[in-house]
């Protein structure tokens, strides 16, 4: 097992809305942040002001050894406001020597460690967790050595309750590994909307705000020893009802580590599928794994120098965003651009785990394996479409070489007894509606650029509207419509029908 390679994945996970693209204070979606695993203080949802203080897993275990325990890593983040003063002590929007700094709410990793046999589980247990405050003073000097201010990095001390109890259900152990935020604080008429709450650094708004009591980002590494985990998305058939009961509250257990391991499970406030990895292409953590990393790298070099200069001011880990994607070649970049794994066909359950895994880097995007690698596909479900053969070969079904007798530029589809296919002309009669555009295709010409098949046995053919002024560009981008071959009317016999009824609206 692999543990870093797991903590890759936990490390974006808790990071998760650290901050975001703009990355700049400025930004509004900046100013409301730590979006997913806050625990707040007690009181604080029910005030309004805050995020519900606890969260809870179940999940299921197999004892396999004569020793078992279990190994609980609680992990988050801790607020930590940081202010910059002149050098008389006075409290400024941001000061400026060799770096440039602003105020800002940063983050300090945390990690709880609690180890116990899980036979000593079958009592409940409790474990207090006190995290301390605290203030760090860190003097600012200029190039020239004159000091110019400092900054003070401020922390409110935590408190929290580990608690974990062990129940026997159908053969099997179901663990319960529960946290609850217990911070006091004081937030009486504290509001999002206060005028406090726009100025970070008012002490008003640091004293009342409820982020500096949360857990965030908090969420669970549970390692097990003499002992194995049951994947509670795709259990085997003698856990299945067992799964069935298990309950989870803003947090979910999935397998991590090597598709195939049993001993690691991440309890993760985002819902994610078993053995879930970093993306090996996404080589900057840009702390958006909802995103695509392609995207938001662009809109990163597209930025002004000014909207860059504030983002580096705002955060350490922004100012390495912005000069790792200022750095970025243009192979970098390419490798950005998608890619396709193939998985490994089977069960249910072999789409979770099967597929082999790629290392990771320190990166931002999660893509589960079973989520974004198209399901592998026998050669043989490739069937003959007309009067094709199928073809029994090893590439995956998304290959064209798949079945090397399929070729849309010379294929043909039969058409009220006519054949169609490339260049052939033809008059748009669309029946579906799939689209609201396809009223304005009705009686269009058009010309056929290929015969295509789908994997389901789907005929469709790709056109290009005659008329269309840019119907030479959509050609050469292979930008084209696509309509069934009941959609289309060869030109020669739709020309005729079209005289028919112009005849019959002539007659008198």
């Amino acid at each position: 097992m692999n543990l870093e390679r797991v903590r890759a994945v936990a490390d974006a996970v808790m990071y998760e809305g650290y901050l975001l693209y703009p990355y700049r204070p400025s930004s509004g979606k900046n100013r409301m942040r730590w979006q997913f695993g806050v625990l707040g203080p007690p009181g604080a949802a029910a005030a309004g002001v805050g995020e519900e203080p606890g969260m809870a897993v179940q999940c299921l275990l197999r004892v396999c050894g004569p020793h078992p325990e279990l190994l609980i890593r609680l992990r988050f983040l801790q607020l930590q406001h940081r202010q910059p003063y002149d050098r008389n002590g006075v409290p400024v929007e941001e000061l400026e020597a060799a770096v440039r700094w602003t105020s800002w709410d940063e983050a300090v990793e945390r990690e709880v460690t609690l180890s116990i046999p899980l036979g000593d589980l079958e009592r409940p247990l409790t474990s207090p967790v006190e995290v301390p405050g605290g203030e760090d003073m860190e003097r600012v000097v200029a190039e020239d050595g004159t000091e110019v201010g400092c900054i003070v990095r401020s922390r409110s001390p935590l408190s929290a309750e580990l608690s974990a109890g062990l129940t026997q259900i159908d053969g099997l152990s179901r663990l319960e590994v529960g946290v609850r935020n217990t911070s006091a604080g004081n937030w009486e008429g504290f509001s999002r909307e206060h005028p406090a709450a726009s100025s970070p650094e008012s002490p008003a708004a640091q004293e009342s705000d409820p982020a500096r009591l949360s857990l965030l980002g908090a969420h669970l590494l549970l390692q097990a020893h003499d002992a194995a985990f049951v994947s509670l998305l795709d259990p085997p058939p003698d856990a299945a009802a067992a799964a069935a009961v298990c309950r989870q509250c803003r947090c979910w257990p999935v397998l991590a580590g090597d598709p195939g391991e049993h001993n690691l499970v991440l309890g993760s406030p985002i819902i994610l599928y078993d053995y879930p990895q970093v993306a090996p292409e996404s080589a900057t953590a840009l702390y958006d794994a909802t995103e695509i990393d392609e995207i938001l790298t662009l809109r990163v070099i597209t930025m002004t120098e000014e909207e860059k200069s504030e983002a580096r001011a705002a955060d350490p880990r922004a100012r390495e965003i912005i000069d790792r994607c200022d750095a970025m070649t243009s192979e970098e970049l390419q490798r950005l651009h998608g890619t396709l794994r193939q998985g490994v066909g089977g069960g249910r359950g072999a789409s979770h785990a099967a597929s082999a895994y790629q290392p990771a880097s320190q990166a931002s995007s999660i893509e589960p394996r079973s989520a974004r690698t198209p399901p592998a596909r026998p050669a043989t479900a490739l069937r003959s479409i007309g009067s094709l053969p199928a073809t029994s070969v090893d590439a995956p079904w998304w290959d064209p070489d798949a079945d090397a007798a399929v070729d849309p530029a010379q294929d043909s589809v039969q058409v009220g007894g006519r054949p169609v296919r490339r260049g052939s002309r033809v008059l748009v009669r669309p029946k579906r509606q799939a689209d609201a555009q396809d009223m304005f295709f009705e009686d269009q010409t058009a010309r056929v650029t290929a015969v295509v098949r789908d994997v389901d046995g789907g005929v469709h053919l790709a056109l290009v509207l005659e008329d269309d002024p840019a119907a030479d560009l959509h050609e050469w981008y292979g930008r084209y419509l696509y309509f069934s071959a009941e959609e289309v009317e060869p030109l020669e016999d739709a020309e005729a029908a079209v005289e028919v009824g112009r005849r019959k609206e002539e007659e008198p």
